[in-house]
């Protein structure tokens, strides 16, 4: 009897563990032992670390794109339709369109997370952001207009993508500021919904005494209630008000609501086993990348590494073998540090952040990286 895999969701993690279990079930997939089907609501892929780029002009939105097929081993079947819920009793998938039914074996969860600016009032009207291609170039072109004023830059949702990201866009916009001639006219806030300027401690260290050579005025505890785009004012949830001339905000983020529809987490994350990676309402069901609700941030590096974890357990269930690979929380990400010096961060469960001093090499190592990043999302790094 095949074996019937499926994936659901085409960014990092369900790219990366598709072509990986391509590559570990080879020979059971020309056989027809087996099957891996990755099922995706768009037929192209995004790198989104890209937009970060985007609104200082140093990138374009498509260099982040590739068509999915293009990346993903021809062994896998790619579907492309939505899922709207998981049956797990019956292990079937219920698709939006056409009312497609997908019937697996073993189940893959790699959805990712979704923005949602509705979530605060007045944030769709008041606040730029760089999480999206349109929002990233929106976002250039309010840039070229700045002239000076107070510019904040306001992380509004947590979790959210890219965690080091709002530090990289503060860092980045300083150096920016001052290349345009207009930093002494420019006034830069970054407020934190937490007691420190990041979600881990040791970025938060690092991050502190940088922020305060380049005169970046921090606000923490800062926990945003809602915006009024009128009269340009944040207010946050103990009463305070800030004044912005320019807002540039983090948007709140969301599990997909199949998750929560299909019984597998109450909050749009899949409540998972941190080692595993099997979620506790069925262990014949995987989550991974944002999907999964862990005590790490979410970002790809993540992701890619629990796609590996994944794929070699289900390659040794598939053979009737215990799966021994466990995933040890490893994360690792490039920090910007302005436009031509980065850091670089790693950390796992059991291990503490680690930063980097920043320099020139790091900078462009992680150019170098994204360059290279096709080649991750292959399966291949």
């Amino acid at each position: 009897m095949t074996q019937r895999i499926a994936v659901v969701g085409g960014g990092t993690g369900g790219t990366v563990v598709s072509n990986r279990l391509a590559e570990e079930l080879a020979e059971e997939i020309d056989r027809g032992n087996v099957e891996v089907t990755l099922v995706t609501d768009d037929t192209k892929h995004v790198y989104k670390p890209v937009f970060l780029y985007v609104p200082f002009g140093l990138a374009e939105p498509e260099d982040g794109v590739r068509d999915l097929r293009e990346l993903v081993d021809d062994r896998v079947n790619i579907v492309t339709n939505r899922v709207r819920r998981v049956d797990t009793d019956e292990k079937r998938l219920y698709c939006q369109d056409g009312d497609e039914v997908i019937e697996y074996d073993k189940l893959v969860l790699a959805t990712g997370a979704k923005l949602d600016p509705d979530a605060v009032p007045g944030f769709k009207q008041a606040a730029h952001h760089f999480y999206s291609a349109r929002g990233a170039e929106e976002l250039r072109e309010a840039l070229a207009d700045f002239e000076g004023g107070r510019l904040v830059l306001s992380v509004v949702g947590t979790p959210h993508m890219c965690p080091a990201a709002p530090l990289e866009f503060t860092l980045i916009v300083d150096d920016w500021l001052r290349d345009q001639g207009i930093r002494a006219d420019t006034e830069l806030v970054y407020t934190y919904p937490i007691d420190r300027s990041h979600g881990k401690p040791e970025v938060a260290e690092w991050a502190d005494p940088l922020l305060a050579e380049r005169d970046v005025r921090v606000e923490t505890e800062f926990v945003v209630e809602s915006i009024d785009p009128d009269d340009r004012v944040i207010s946050a949830k103990n009463g305070e008000e800030l004044a912005y001339d320019f807002l540039v905000g983090i948007p709140p983020h969301r599990g997909d609501e199949m998750i929560i529809e299909s019984g597998l987490g109450d909050n749009g994350w899949v409540d998972v086993d941190q080692r595993t990676l099997q979620a506790s309402a069925d262990p014949d069901v995987y989550a991974i990348g944002d999907t999964a609700s862990l005590p790490i941030p979410k970002a790809g590096s993540a992701a890619h590494f629990q796609a590996f974890t994944v794929a070699e357990r289900l390659a040794s269930q598939v053979r009737d073998r215990t799966p021994t690979k466990k995933y040890n929380g490893k994360t690792v990400c490039f920090v910007e540090t302005g436009l031509d010096e980065a850091s670089f961060v790693s950390f796992d469960y059991e291990t503490p952040a680690t930063m980097r001093r920043p320099s020139k090499t790091i900078h462009w190592a992680k150019h170098a990286y994204n360059e290279s990043y096709w080649l991750t999302a292959r399966g291949m790094l």
